[in-house]
């Protein structure tokens, strides 16, 4: 099962029980799993195969190969098509052009129990319990930054002040008393973490701060892209469970918001966005020209956001061995395994342990 990333403007429609994605035709050698953006749309819903406008194409999407799709720009969908992606329990995600989550048309839950349910809100509505579960979410981030910038003090970069204040941060987050207290050392570590970019990153992707909505620079356009792409994953990985998406611990839940994939994420971000985003700038993968930059903000342009769901997909498809399933998953599959760990926790069937990466 993987992921569709449509980013060209146009239709998804269903005909009988296949979904077909309608816009203007891309060159032979064009990669189908990434539609890329075009300028103009207008209503395909007539469009058929006997279609007398040679612009356009229909291409068939593999319905029973999808885990999930992700929707850019301006992309309408027929209700037809809304219903056959319900029936088959396909999530789709919703992005603004450049990347900025939306929405989920989430399918009726068919996998529902009321015994979790009840036990994943006892668990927010205590605080120890609460607590608990949120410390294991930072450490598990916290314990992930480290191994990702640890490797690059091994390559001499000049970053070791700053890995040993991480640590210490760490020390400390046994000892937190509240979820506000956690939440900021959590921030206190990330902002330390960030601070190590320049010296990771070659002098064209200086970073300086975090900035967000909009990003300022390209490596905050990076990072607002895959982190919004690992949200959505994490709320796919999540239908697939009996879990309540919107009953979170270490994050206030909210109306608007799956703040239960918000938790989760923060143990992915470091391994999938900011390794991606590492190996993207480092080997040259990518450059200033795949952004457009304005005053006060800068954004993935059509070819960049290209090659970072290329490089961010293949790291989602990417296997390790598992220490303790002791065969191969996919990052993909991780993130549905950590929920899995979260609903034995929940049950009483086994103590949670964050996933950290060990190289």
């Amino acid at each position: 099962m993987r992921n569709f990333y449509l980013i060209k403007n146009g239709e998804l429609i269903r005909k009988h029980d296949t979904l077909y994605f309608i816009a203007k035709k891309e060159p032979a050698n064009s990669n189908e799993d990434f539609i890329l953006e075009d300028d103009t749309i207008e209503s395909f819903c007539e469009l058929d195969d006997e279609s007398t406008k040679p612009e356009y194409e229909k291409k068939a999407l593999p319905i029973e190969q999808i885990d999930a799709i992700f929707l850019y720009g301006r992309i309408s969908l027929t209700s037809g098509a809304i219903g056959l992606l319900a029936k088959k329990q396909i999530p789709t995600h919703i992005f603004s052009y450049y990347g900025q989550y939306l929405s989920t048309i989430y399918p009726k839950e068919t996998l529902l129990s009321g015994d979790l349910h009840v036990k994943q809100a006892l668990h927010y509505a205590n605080s120890n319990e609460r607590l608990y579960l949120a410390k294991l979410f930072v450490k598990g981030s916290a314990a992930n930054i480290l191994t990702n910038i640890r490797y690059y003090e091994r390559q001499g970069r000049e970053i070791s002040p700053i890995l040993s204040s991480i640590k210490e941060r760490i020390d400390e987050i046994e000892h937190m008393s509240s979820i506000n207290e956690l939440m900021a050392l959590e921030g206190n570590i990330r902002l330390l973490y960030y601070s190590t970019f320049d010296a990771i990153m070659p002098s064209e992707f200086s970073f300086k701060e975090r900035t967000r909505r909009p990003p300022q620079n390209p490596m905050n356009a990076m990072i607002s892209f895959g982190n919004s792409l690992v949200y959505g994953e994490i709320i796919t990985a999540l239908y697939h469970t009996q879990l309540d998406p919107t009953i979170s611990f270490l994050h206030e839940p909210s109306e608007r918001r799956f703040s239960l994939a918000l938790d989760i994420a923060e143990i992915f971000k470091p391994l999938i966005v900011d390794r991606s985003i590492f190996k993207l700038v480092n080997k040259k993968m990518i450059s200033a020209d795949d952004f457009n930059q304005n005053i006060g903000s800068c954004l993935l342009n059509e070819n960049g956001r290209r090659l970072f769901l290329e490089e961010y997909e293949s790291r989602l498809q990417t296997t390790i061995k598992h220490r303790s399933l002791h065969r191969k998953v996919s990052y993909k599959r991780l993130m549905y395994l950590e929920c899995i760990k979260i609903v034995k926790h929940l049950l009483g069937l086994k103590k949670y342990e964050p996933f950290e990466i060990w190289w």
